[in-house]
Parts: C-alpha cells; sequence; structure tokens
C-alpha cells in the first residue's frame, strides 16, 4: 500500500516470485493538510477495487513522509493533519535551527530541520494553536497512524513506525537507532508519545489473520521496490523531486542540502528533495494549452539549452535549497527564445538542473553514483528521458512504469512473512539513456538561480 499526498495505490503481488495479482487505487483530497480519515477512507475503496484482502496473508504501508497526525489521550485526532509540503512552518524551521545551530542538527538527527520536518510543524502548532498542543497525547506520521488503523487503532502504546520514516521526523537519529526527546521537547516545549520504532521485518500486529508490517516512508519503499543496492542513485519525479541513494554509512550535511534518512532494509538513505519537479510539467503544459506529449514534441524541437533560456522553477516555493516563499523565475528571455517550444525545453532543463544540484550534494557526501535510475509518472515522458543524462552528466536508466513505492511495501511484506528477503526478478523493459553532458545549461542555470534567490 501506498498512501501518497495524491492518492493511495494497492498492489497485490505473490510473495515468492513478486508477480503481480491485481491492484487498486483511490484519491486524496487537495491541499497541504487533511483530515487522515480521508485516507482511511481511500485505502478501503482502494483495497475493495483491488478485489479485498481474502487471499492475502500480510500487508505493508508506505507513505508519505514528515506529516504530523496529533492524537489525544483516546486516539482522536485533534487537529487536521500537516503534510509535509505545508510550508507554514519555515519561520519554526528557521527558528529551531538558529536556537540550537545546524551542526549540532546534523549531528544528532542526520538532517538539518526545514519547513517538511514534523519537527518545525509541532513548533508551529505549539506557538500557533496552543490548545490544540495542549490536547496532544500523542504524535505520529501518516503511515503510523494508517497502519494503526489497519490493527484495531488500540490504545496509543500500539502506535508503530519503522526507522526510514522516523528519520524524517527531526528528533529520531538514524546514526544512533532511538528517539531524542531532547529535541522534541525543545520544539515542541514538553514530550509527547511516540510511536515504537520497529526493525524492517517487525510486525505492527494484524488485521484479521492477515500480518500487518513495519512500513516504510515512500522513498524507502521506492528503493525496495527497486531492488536498490549500494552504488545505485533514484532519481524520483512525483510531485516533488527526490534523489537518494542506499549507503552503509550515515549521512550528516550541516549546509541542509542532504537529509540524512535511514532505508527499509536497515541501511541508510541520504536524499535531496525539491518541491518541483512533475507539476513544473504539468504546469507548463497548462499554460501552452497542451498534453504531455506534445510538451514532449515541442521541448525536442529545439536545441539542448533552449537558445539561452532558463527556467528557474520555484513554483511552489522550494526545499532544496531551503527557500519556502521564493517564486519561479524566467532569464534569457529573447525574441527568439519567446516561443511554446523553448518554453517547454526550459521547463524540463529547469526540473532536472535542480536535480543535478542535488546528485552533486550525494556525491559531496560520499555517495558513488554507479547506476542512475529514473522513476516517477514524468519518467515515461521522452523528452524527459532525453534531456535528463545530459543535465545529470550521466547515463541513465529507466525501468518500466510501476508502483514502486507500493512495490516496495509489498516486497516488505513478504520479507515479514517468510523472513528472508525476496528476490524477486527484475522488471523487463528497462531501457539506458545517454547523451553529452550540458555544462553550459548548468551554469547559465547556476548564475540564474543565484539571482533568484539573493532577491529572497
Amino acid at each position: 500500500m501506498d498512501s501518497s499526498t495524491q492518492s493511495v495505490k494497492v498492489v497485490i503481488r505473490d510473495a515468492a516470485t513478486g508477480a503481480l495479482v491485481r491492484s487498486g487505487r483511490a484519491s486524496h483530497p487537495d491541499g497541504t493538510e487533511v483530515d487522515p480519515r480521508h485516507w482511511w477512507d481511500g485505502l478501503r475503496s482502494a483495497i475493495a477495487q483491488a478485489g479485498g484482502l481474502d487471499d492475502v496473508e500480510a500487508i505493508s504501508v508506505a507513505g508519505q513522509q514528515h506529516g504530523m497526525v496529533c492524537l489525544d489521550d483516546a486516539g482522536a485526532v485533534v487537529r487536521p493533519a500537516l503534510l509535509w509540503n505545508d510550508t507554514r512552518s519555515a519561520a519554526a524551521a528557521a527558528d529551531l535551527v538558529s536556537e540550537l545551530g545546524a551542526d549540532t542538527w546534523a549531528e544528532s538527527v542526520g538532517s538539518v530541520p526545514v519547513a517538511s520536518f514534523t519537527v518545525t510543524k509541532l513548533r508551529w502548532l505549539a506557538t500557533h494553536e496552543p490548545e490544540a498542543a495542549a490536547r496532544t497525547a500523542a504524535v505520529c506520521l501518516p503511515h503510523d497512524w494508517l497502519t494503526w488503523q489497519l490493527t484495531g487503532a488500540g490504545d496509543l502504546a500500539t502506535l508503530v513506525t519503522d526507522r526510514s520514516d522516523a528519520s524524517g521526523t527531526g528528533y529520531w537519529s538514524p546514526s544512533g537507532g532511538a528517539y531524542r526527546p531532547d529535541l522534541l521537547e525543545h520544539a515542541f516545549g514538553r514530550l509527547a508519545h511516540l510511536p515504537r520504532v520497529l526493525d524492517p521485518t517487525g510486525t505492527a500486529g494484524k488485521h484479521g489473520n492477515v500480518i500487518v508490517g513495519a512500513g516504510a516512508g515512500d522513498n524507502a519503499g521506492a528503493a525496495l521496490g527497486l531492488g536498490a543496492r549500494p552504488g545505485d542513485v533514484v532519481v524520483s519525479l512525483g510531485t516533488s523531486g527526490t534523489v537518494f541513494g542506499v549507503s552503509t554509512v550515515p549521512a550528516a550535511d550541516p549546509s541542509a542540502a542532504v537529509a540524512g534518512f535511514a532505508d527499509a532494509s536497515g541501511h541508510f538513505l541520504p536524499l535531496v528533495c525539491t518541491l518541483n519537479a512533475a507539476q513544473v510539467l504539468d504546469a507548463t503544459a497548462r499554460l501552452l494549452g497542451v498534453g504531455h506529449d506534445e510538451l514532449a514534441t515541442l521541448a525536442l524541437s529545439v536545441p539542448s539549452g533552449a537558445d539561452g533560456l532558463t527556467l528557474v522553477p520555484y513554483l511552489n516555493g522550494e526545499r532544496t535549497p531551503d527557500r519556502p516563499h521564493a517564486t519561479g523565475s524566467l532569464h534569457g528571455l529573447t525574441l527568439d527564445s519567446m516561443t511554446a517550444a523553448h518554453l517547454a525545453r526550459a521547463a524540463i532543463e529547469g526540473m532536472f538542473c535542480g536535480l543535478a544540484d542535488g546528485l552533486d550534494a550525494l556525491r559531496a557526501q560520499g555517495l558513488t553514483a554507479e547506476r542512475v535510475l529514473l522513476i516517477g509518472g514524468a519518467a515515461a515522458n521522452p523528452a524527459v528521458q532525453r534531456i535528463a543524462p545530459s543535465i545529470l552528466g550521466c547515463p541513465v536508466t529507466t525501468p518500466p512504469a510501476s508502483e514502486y513505492v507500493a512495490d516496495g511495501a509489498a516486497r516488505q511484506a513478504a520479507w515479514t512473512l517468510t523472513g528472508t528477503l525476496p528476490t524477486w526478478q527484475p522488471p523487463t523493459g528497462t531501457t539506458t539513456h545517454e547523451a553529452d553532458p550540458a555544462p553550459d545549461v548548468r551554469s547559465r542555470y547556476a548564475e540564474a538561480r543565484d539571482k533568484t534567490l539573493n532577491r529572497r
């Protein structure tokens, strides 16, 4: 099960072979805060669409990271959950970093807080909604809450999470493998009950006769679904963009570019996240009045670099670099480049330039990129596939389209069931794309990006 920002997907796979048996999905409401009940309703609808769970032996939930779900003493939701993309806690994040220092945060929990992180949302809640904060007896994450519902939503002591999702809160240490209650208390003003952190093969309980696994954060789920190993770097093009790799050692980047998360297999998952990925292409296609196929045709009709047109795509603020209130900007516009085709090309190149900066940041943390995998809905776009290697500066491998986050949760469920991580057959249809690097595009982007940031 993959409970993402926009929807929930359910895949049912054969535990031994990984073969897809059936699937279902349901939509989630728009917005940056939501009543968790919508997730539960959507999950039940997707399960029904997938034919139910009568022949299922184990399940696991992967979900959007960082969200804040507050529960009272009776287990009732205190207020709508704040999602990862809710940036109202940006000032709280800046305050927390200023109060303790970026080095302290990086050393303590592997990451420097930004507005996405749960710890910053708790500070915002304590400051702006003190009555709700006072009613909060426990804090959990979206996938924790869904797992809890599946296992019967008992008392607060039965709440569980996993190390990958816990590592995105800002108060759990991947290197130490434990919560940092001092950081929670510093941010929130007091302690609250936190879910027990399960190992990757841990059991959360049962849903009827079905074993419920530990679950995972969405990117850790995708890595498990892909079978990513040390040396692999994954570039995921969802609503947001992520660049992450499996590592055997934890990361700690005081610059805040790299988040030092844990993965779902017992290793670590250093990650860079940009807020603007596939939604940049959606917005550009909407502006031009075209579909994504035509957007690709337009983009490929002009040369690399779009004749100097550069888009800095901070259309929804930005997380990396940490500029939650930034806006996008267009540079190098001339009579020759003021065309739909040039804007289409600049949009794809601008999206990838931000992700290429992320790849550089991972390499600076010592991660080796032996293979770069491109996934997500936008990865199927032919222009995206052809432009990616030129901006990222290396060959790019595109696996066939699949629900890799849900696939990872299914693989974890099979692992929980059998005690052995299954080595399912890799998907067929993988393609590799190569192109000459385009350092001139990246240098123009860097100049435009810095101008944009200096205006903020």
